[in-house]
């Protein structure tokens, strides 16, 4: 029987309930929510089938060691009592990524070295020779981390990449949204399959591929090649093999409309090269088409998500363009909620014209943006709420 410890998932700023639900309905237990991470207690299958699952998780991290640190020399000699052999080979490679909020330890690239020094000479000691390093692709990965107290925390990777690669990805559009960032603004627009879902500018498909992953409950990580875990030494592959199936068992098939617009025709090609990587063709939908010249074509209630250009990469006319989409909502998309993200919110946001229901702050990157919500209503309540 797998013993249980405790875990770190990484997700991004404004997610943190969203990952907290996320890990509840998988099964965590004590689950706690921190700044941009997400605490909780499992088993070894438990940490496989959280990779695998978890939409809007960035990295699962794996506490293996907790001590203060007052400088490197100290965080050198603590990293020393580490078995490292233990938990990966001397011919293998390894990889550390470190950060600090301690003002003691400013360069997180010198604590970086200093670390990598520290796991080295203690296999050269053991072993008389050292493990290479491999940042690219590492055998094993390790995470140090220092908060503002000095208390240092040394972590395994069990995600490896991160795990916003989900694999689908084969083409990207020129201001790619990341899938992470596109899971949680679906799961926050409250879709869950039983709606239609409209993505208008749908670009390379990100955002109507992982809608489609939810709508049918399909693992977010299916079609990822290799996890971290899968390189250590205790990895269980069978297990591993087990707990996919039961993932897989779960899939179940939504029965309404999943449609992606966008007016370039290169975009179209790539979100259909996409779609088709991620086996999801017979649920979504493309179609060549401008969005400020579209109707709403569905019956029943409609959720409409899309990123729209921020004008930070892309060069338009922001509050036009802002305008447009206010009016093409309230021309031709009554009985819908639709949900935009920007960053954008003195030239774009103010020029939609539409009273937001919900406002929400997120970070695309390093830009700072909200992600509304407007509700467009039918007959009456629609002039009363968008007039």
């Amino acid at each position: 029987m797998n013993e249980n410890f405790k875990m770190t998932a990484k997700t991004l700023f404004g997610f943190e309930e969203l990952l907290a639900k996320e890990l509840k309905a998988l099964g965590a237990m004590e689950v706690k929510e921190g700044i941009r991470s997400v605490s909780f207690v499992g088993d070894k299958g438990f940490m496989y089938k959280a990779n695998m699952a978890l939409r809007t998780c960035i990295r699962i991290l794996k506490p293996i060691k907790t001590f203060k640190v007052t400088s490197e020399d100290d965080l050198y000699k603590q990293l020393q009592f580490i078995k490292w052999h233990q938990l990966f080979d001397v011919n293998g490679t390894f990889a550390i990524d470190a950060f600090s909020a301690s003002g003691i330890f400013t360069n997180t690239y010198y604590l970086a070295l200093k670390s990598k020094d520290a796991v080295a000479d203690y296999f050269r000691e053991k072993f008389s020779k050292r493990p290479n390093v491999d940042i690219k692709h590492p055998d094993i990965q390790i995470n140090i981390h220092i908060q503002e107290n000095g208390l240092c925390t040394v972590s395994l990777d069990s995600s490896g990449d991160s795990l916003h690669k989900r694999g689908y990805k084969s083409a990207t559009n020129i201001a790619p949204i990341n899938e992470v960032l596109a899971a949680g603004l679906v799961l926050l627009s409250g879709y869950d399959g039983s709606q239609h879902f409209i993505d208008p500018m749908c670009g390379s498909g990100t955002i109507l591929i992982e809608a489609a992953m939810i709508a049918n409950n399909i693992p977010a990580n299916i079609n990822r090649r290799e996890f971290g875990f899968e390189k250590w030494n205790d990895f269980d592959e069978d297990l591993f093999a087990v707990i996919r199936q039961s993932l897989l068992k779960k899939v179940r098939e939504s029965d309404k409309k999943i449609i992606g617009y966008d007016k370039a025709p290169s975009a179209i090609i790539k979100a259909t090269d996409n779609i088709k990587n991620a086996h999801l063709e017979e649920f979504i939908a493309v179609k060549k088409a401008n969005f400020f010249n579209t109707e709403k074509e569905l019956d029943g209630k409609t959720i409409v998500l899309f990123n729209p250009p921020y004008g930070e990469r892309l060069e338009i006319d922001i509050p036009v363009f802002y305008k447009a989409i206010g009016d093409t909502l309230k021309r031709g998309y009554p009985n819908t909620d639709a949900w935009l993200i920007t960053s954008d919110f003195e030239n774009g946001l103010k020029n939609v014209g539409l009273r937001t229901s919900r406002k929400i702050k997120l970070f695309n990157g390093k830009l700072e943006c909200r992600f509304v919500k407007y509700e467009m209503y039918e007959g009456s309540k629609k002039a009363k709420y968008n007039n």
